[in-house]
């Protein structure tokens, strides 16, 4: 059996995990990153809507359970990069309000353990370092910042600057979306030397052309080329975390590789899987020390599991949008209520352009009710597309475990009233700018159409806080029970927010890192 000592082992190379690792390398330790999946590979298929939606090729094949019983293949990418090679790289800051109590019709979002200023300079170094383009002072919720964007914001096409000035007319305030992708513009137009081309399959494609910001291209590829202390190991899934015999150490990972049964041991490891996988690896290394899984002494590890409530939603339009790059603009007026509701809506965003395949491949006979002659390339034509995002609340009941050997997804949706107040705000807006009243319901946008299997935008389920009988880690994000134990992905939110939760937790991964940082003293 492979056996190794590191310094610090990282398991999981998404934007948690890669941002940790590229750091902390600079210290000269020996740093292993631990990634199940290899790298993703790079063919003409990644730009084909029929095999990244309809087919779910790049998706993880895997089965597992909703309470009911009813089975479902989660929504989870298993490649260096994580989740991020499909993501849409919209990176915002979570609002000021995000981090207090925000009443909600169906309850408490609770507050933070920390505000946004503990966060804030790491907001900072997170959008520098996964080259955020936007524009500040667009977003009336905004949070305060200590400087501009590093990068411009990307320009609209003419018929998304039509969109944002009509909605500017009705007194709303449009903005430009942040995105973290590598693309350097002139005058509206994409230099010759742009890694980003501003193609039509973006959002939840994986790019072609590494253009986009994911945690591979960013952080994963740079940090190994620049730090030879710095080994990854590919198709590595860690089955189980050892301790020492008194509980309170992690000794030793083990890892299932190319079929061979491996084991490395560090002095400080950290899980960055994301919020399910997290959960699910600290639970299989239940021992006699923490019998109901490990650092779970408060039981609540893989609880108050939250993932947005979400709607990507397509208006058809009167005349044809021939706009190729979409997702560039953004609504934030309902975010925390609106003249006609006093608890918070959510966030509307646009998100890349239809594709007939994906169309085809939806669920049609509502549609076909008004559209019965509309071909398919015809409608994506005419769509016009955007993703809807609300605050789900974090709620115990709501968790990942093990049924033996299955995995059990429990979810009940709920706070679902403002976000059907936000779809009525989209249609209404979308009516006024010439599109069909009737606003069409994706799925295959969340490779799916089972929705407990829509797992983008996860978080919760090892909740951070300062008492460790109602959190599993503690403000540094180590665990309560174990001294060294980290986490650094969304499994720390004690809230979710209606914002994406990515740039949130890169830069939590930036102020972890320093932390064990200080520990490795360097």
């Amino acid at each position: 059996m492979r056996s190794d000592h590191y310094d610090v082992i990282v398991i999981g190379s998404g934007p948690g995990g890669a941002s940790l690792a590229q750091r902390v390398a600079r210290s000269g330790k020996r740093i292993l990153l631990l990634e199940r999946g290899g790298y993703l590979p790079r063919s003409p298929a990644n730009w084909d809507s029929q095999t990244v939606f309809v087919d779910g090729a790049y998706q993880a094949d895997e089965t597992w359970y909703g309470a009911d019983g009813r089975s479902f293949h989660p929504g989870l990418h298993y490649y260096v990069g994580g989740n991020s090679k499909v993501y849409g790289a919209a990176l915002f800051r979570l609002r000021e309000r995000d981090f207090g109590e925000v009443r909600h019709k169906d309850g408490i979002s609770p507050a933070w353990p920390l505000t946004y200023e503990a966060f804030e300079p790491y907001y900072a170094q997170a959008e520098q370092l996964f080259h955020v383009h936007g524009q500040r002072g667009e977003d009336p919720n905004d949070p305060a910042s200590s400087g501009p964007y590093p990068y411009p914001p990307v320009s609209h096409e003419p018929r998304i600057q039509e969109l944002s000035d009509s909605l500017t007319a009705e007194g709303l305030h449009p903005f430009h979306l942040p995105l973290g992708i590598l693309l350097d513009e002139r005058d509206g137009k994409v230099t010759p030397t742009s890694i980003c081309i501003r193609c039509d399959a973006f959002d939840g494609f994986p790019c072609l052309l590494n253009g986009k910001a994911d945690a591979q291209i960013i952080c994963v590829d740079p940090a190994l080329a620049a730090y030879p202390n710095l080994d990854l190991l590919t198709n590595a899934y860690v089955s189980k975390l050892e301790t020492d015999p008194a509980g309170r150490r992690v000794t030793r990972a083990l890892v299932t590789r190319d079929g061979q049964e491996e084991s490395y041991s560090a002095d400080i490891v950290v899980v960055a899987c994301g919020a399910l996988s997290s959960a699910l690896l600290l639970l299989r290394s239940a021992n006699d020390k923490h019998p109901n899984g490990l650092a779970n002494g408060s039981g609540q590890l893989g609880r108050n599991y939250m993932r947005h409530n979400q709607s990507v939603l397509m208006a058809l339009l009167r005349q044809p949008n021939e706009t190729v790059f979409q997702k560039t603009l953004a609504v934030s007026d309902y975010y925390f209520g609106a003249d006609d509701w006093e608890f918070p809506l959510g966030l509307i965003q646009m998100c890349a352009t239809s594709h007939a395949d994906q169309i085809r491949g939806e669920a049609l006979p509502g549609w076909l009710e008004w559209a019965p002659a509309m071909p398919f390339e015809i409608m994506a034509r005419h769509a016009m597309d955007f993703w809807l995002s609300s605050e789900d609340l974090p709620r115990p009941e709501n968790r990942i475990f093990y049924d033996g050997s299955r995995v059990v997804l429990d979810l009940t949706e709920g706070n679902m009233e403002g976000h059907h107040r936000l779809k009525k705000k989209l249609a209404q807006m979308m009516s006024r700018a010439g599109a069909h009243p009737v606003l069409l319901e994706r799925s295959l946008y969340f490779g799916t159409d089972i929705p407990i299997a829509g797992t983008a935008h996860q978080a919760g389920t090892a909740r951070f806080g300062a008492d460790p009988a109602s959190s599993v880690l503690d403000l540094d994000c180590r665990a309560h029970e174990l001294d060294n134990l980290y986490v650094a992905d969304a499994s720390f939110f004690p809230s979710i927010g209606a914002v994406n939760p990515t740039l949130t937790i890169i830069a939590n991964a930036l102020r972890v890192a320093d932390r064990i940082g200080e520990r490795l003293g360097s």
